[in-house]
């Protein structure tokens, strides 16, 4: 899909002066400008090649870092407020997508939870008027226990417009049960039929490796219970999906067992919730789960996940920035940049992180429009004030957030 040219008779904005990175092939500008027109890119590359209007309002970055906006391939925008449920609201949604925004975080792909008001917020979102992250949705999760079941849900889905189906393929360390693979079939080929993509929440190699068989396109979570083989590498690449680590999913799992050490981060603290820091911070909360065998499995798992991602990303193969935030202790916006940092502990470079959290995201999740900051595209991005390719860490250093043009931080 080619990007929609800027509306011409649109006032002019330019960030000019900056370290620009334009998440394509392009090498770095160490002297670039992006305009900015109706809320996309008009134009962005060094400033001896981008003509600035004499009209145009300029922002001189005096040499700050510019990066496309991030994208989170897997998080949730859902009915969670503090560590409880039940508020899928309108207002929560927007508190969510503006938090989101805060950290740079500009586009939200949410894999499930999702409703109505998610889907209004989604059709609204292409004005250059907007002021929070970008949204896309899954709907509900697909729970059928038949095929023909599975068709049905699917066909719901496709009525209320969901950007794609989400399913789980996961006995929870062996707790329920697990979806059948005539069911996950029929999800699939129901879903393709009707032009939508399937997402797939697994954790065992070997139900990884049948989903890839039966058409999924995107692999949703690590394989977590051993090291991925020749045989997967070879099923992922040939399937042209996409694989997401969230590795802070499983983090989320056991961290609370203490007090974490990011909760004495500023960076976390700004848009932290005090009440919720007391109860995660509460004795007997954290005895619980230290005494949970599942939080300790999941510990364990993260191991593997961490050497999982090493060969799937060494092999060249389209990795993902993804989370699982949105749920309980899940934080959004923060966990995206410590889901960078332990990508790239893992042994990502910092590129290569970069590319996960802009182009190859928005790739791997069908997002045309972002992702890049090339013409015709969203003027979606994030100002940092340290070169985040010398360090992911970086991406924290943040100076300014805009959506649509638009600075929201």
């Amino acid at each position: 899909m080619r990007a929609p040219s800027p509306a011409a008779d649109a006032p002019v904005r330019a960030l000019t002066h900056a370290r620009l990175w334009t998440g394509t092939d392009a090498p770095l500008a160490e002297d670039g400008t992006v305009l900015i027109q109706g809320g996309r890119v008009a134009a962005a590359g060094p400033s001896s090649t981008v003509r600035v209007p004499a009209d145009a309002e300029v922002t001189d970055l005096g040499g700050l870092w510019v990066v496309p906006g991030f994208i989170n391939s897997h998080g949730h925008v859902g009915d969670v407020l503090g560590l409880e449920g039940g508020h899928y609201t309108e207002e929560n949604l927007l508190r969510q997508l503006r938090l989101y925004a805060w950290y740079g975080v500009t586009t939200v792909v949410s894999l499930g939870g999702d409703a109505e008001e998610g889907v209004a917020l989604r059709n609204g979102q292409d004005t250059p008027e907007l002021d929070r992250s970008r949204l896309f949705v899954a709907g509900p999760v697909v729970e059928a226990e038949t095929p023909d079941a599975a068709r049905e849900v699917v066909a719901q889905l496709d009525h209320m417009d969901v950007d794609w189906v989400k399913i789980r393929v996961d006995d929870n360390l062996g707790t329920t049960r697990k979806m059948e693979p005539d069911v996950y079939t029929a999800v699939i080929d129901e879903a393709h039929a009707r032009g939508l993509k399937v997402a797939a929440h697994i954790f065992y190699l070997e139900d990884a490796r049948a989903l890839l068989q039966a058409g999924a396109d995107f692999i949703a979570h690590s394989v977590r219970d051993r090291t991925v083989d020749a045989r997967f590498i070879e099923a992922l690449s040939l399937s042209g999906a996409c694989y997401s680590p969230t590795l802070m999913r499983e983090v989320s799992t056991f961290i609370y067992e203490s007090t974490p050490e990011f909760f004495a981060d500023s960076f976390f603290l700004a848009q932290a919730d005090t009440a919720v820091l007391r109860r995660l911070s509460d004795p007997a909360r954290q005895a619980e789960v230290r005494a949970n065998p599942a939080a300790q499995r999941y510990k364990q798992a993260l191991e593997t996940a961490r050497l999982n991602l090493v060969v799937i990303a060494g092999a060249g193969l389209p990795v993902a920035l993804g989370t699982d935030t949105g749920p309980a202790g899940r934080f959004q916006g923060y966990f995206e940049h410590r889901e960078m940092e332990l990508m790239s502990a893992a042994g990502m470079s910092p590129a290569a992180v970069l590319l996960a959290a802009t182009r190859t995201a928005a790739r791997c999740m069908g997002l045309p429009e972002v992702g890049t900051l090339e013409p015709g595209k969203w003027a979606d991005l994030v100002v940092l004030e340290a070169d985040p390719f010398q360090d992911i860490a970086n991406t924290r250093r943040i100076h300014s957030v805009w959506i649509a043009g638009h600075r929201v931080r």
